[in-house]
Formats: structure tokens, sequence, C-alpha cells
């Protein structure tokens, strides 16, 4: 009889033990949430990882010609260095993705953000220190 007293005595401790372990990380997992997910960076961060493309005029498949300027947001301040030394790169590649297409499709939203898009992903194959997070269109004329 006081073996199984002594069983059930240590059965319950068990239980209670693994059942403060469990609530334990449960309230841990719940204040400490935030920290794992990466914070949104602030304008001063966003303007100082970002650089300005002036205006380029070129003309599209479409025979008109288009006067734009765009801002591209880099992930750091190095990658922004980058992007300023490979400026004559970043103005081909603008260019020549320009130069494939027509009016029709750069007018309204989703041809912008196409265009943003594509640019995105074929400055970010020349970059090595960082990459490029958004491009931003600050001006654009269509004719």
């Amino acid at each position: 009889m006081m073996k199984n007293k002594l069983v059930m005595i240590m059965a319950i401790l068990l239980v209670a033990i693994t059942l403060v372990g469990v609530i334990a990380v449960i309230v841990v997992m719940k204040f400490n949430g935030d920290e794992g997910k990466p914070k949104e960076p602030t304008a001063e961060e966003i303007v100082a990882a970002s650089v300005e493309i002036p205006e380029i005029t070129t003309n599209l498949a479409s025979g008109d010609f288009i006067r734009i300027s765009f801002t591209i947001q880099t992930d750091s301040e190095k990658a922004k260095e980058e992007l300023e030394q490979r400026n004559f790169q970043v103005k081909n590649i603008i260019i020549t993705e320009l130069s494939e297409l027509k009016a029709e499709e750069l007018k309204g939203k989703a041809g912008k953000e196409k265009l943003q898009e594509s640019l995105k992903t074929s400055v970010n194959t020349l970059m090595q220190e960082g990459k490029i997070e958004k491009v931003y269109i600050t001006s654009s004329i269509l004719q």
C-alpha cells in the first residue's frame, strides 16, 4: 500500500511539473513573439538606404516616348553604396526594359507595378552587397 501511494505521489508531481513547464513555454512564446519578426524600417531608414535615379527619357517599342524617374530602396547602406556605383548599369537596365514595352502596357496601376517588379528583379541580379527592396516610380510622363 505504501508503494502505491509513493507511485501516485510521483505521478502527480510529474504531471504538475510538466503542466508548469508547458504553461511557462506558452507565456514566454506569447510575450517574445514580436521579437522574432523583423520590424518595418522607419522613414529615415528607408531614405538612408534609397537611391534616386534621375529622369530618363527613352523610346518605347510602340514608337511613343516616356520620361520617367525612380527611387530605388535597398536593404542596407552598403547596398545603397553599391547601387550608386552601378548607376550606369541600372540606367541601362531601365532603358532596355522600357524599350521592350508598348505605351499600353505602362498605362494604369497594373502596368506600372509590373515595370517596378521587373526592374527590381533585373537590378537584383547585379547586386552583391545587398538587395533591392522596392522600386518606386517618382515621376512619369508618357507621350
